[in-house]
């Protein structure tokens, strides 16, 4: 398997902000971006392509956007052949849990880690991310349950600038035995490169834990598990 790039974009995704993105489509090679506004389908989907759309012609890339919706739309086989064949995919935000119950046990979410295992790149943002890892930090309270598991031993906290420090110690505290933790501020990537290297890229900065303590990035690759 050759492995693309995976991203962790830590919400408010398509911002003025998010200079990575050039970047990840010049390393792609991809002149298109296939957007799921899965996460989003009870905010107005929709208006979600619509923003990429308009992000991305200033790239000079155009958009496509794939209505996955619901738990039918990622069984049916042509969606799955779409983004099978896609060379840069992207989660949009909303809710983790719906997208969750979505893509889980799907041919959808089979054609996406597919596809990122044979070389296309594969961003999620905020819930597009939280749930591509196992565990996944539950979005009603901070702690963990069970997530996507494309990568697993490692949790994603989106919106990490926005957390007090009350929360962001209760989630460290809450951590299980052997998975890091990672907190992503907005408008800010993590990224996993081909090669297995991690860097953070955008306006913000992240933060990685292991059983309580904080680790370097450089030590993420060492403590997550890829199926």
């Amino acid at each position: 398997m050759t492995y693309g790039v995976l991203g962790f974009v830590g919400g408010n995704e398509w911002g003025k902000d998010c200079t990575f993105d050039q970047r990840l489509l010049e390393v792609s090679g991809a002149s298109e971006v296939l957007v799921l506004p899965t996460a989003a389908a009870y905010e107005y989907p929709m208006r979600v392509i619509q923003n990429a759309t308009n992000y991305f012609d200033d790239f000079g890339v155009t958009t496509k956007g794939l209505m996955v919706l619901s738990h039918d739309d990622a069984n049916d086989r042509r969606n799955a052949q779409t983004i099978a064949q896609a060379k840069f995919i992207y989660l949009s935000g909303g809710s983790p849990l719906h997208l969750r119950s979505v893509l889980k046990e799907s041919l959808c979410f089979g054609a996406l880690r597919d596809a990122w295992q044979n070389g296309a790149t594969l961003i999620g943002s905020s819930a597009g991310g939280m749930v591509l890892t196992d565990p996944m930090v539950d979005p009603r309270g901070g702690a963990f349950t069970l997530g996507l598991g494309l990568v697993k031993k490692f949790a994603f906290s989106p919106h990490y600038s926005e957390w007090s420090q009350e929360r962001r110690k209760r989630t460290h505290l809450l951590e299980g035995s052997d998975f890091v933790t990672v907190g992503v501020d907005e408008q800010t990537a993590l990224i996993r490169w081909s090669n297995g290297e991690w860097e953070v890229l955008g306006k913000g900065s992240a933060e990685a834990y292991y059983f309580g303590k904080e680790i370097s990035l450089g030590d993420l690759e060492y403590h997550i598990e890829i199926p």
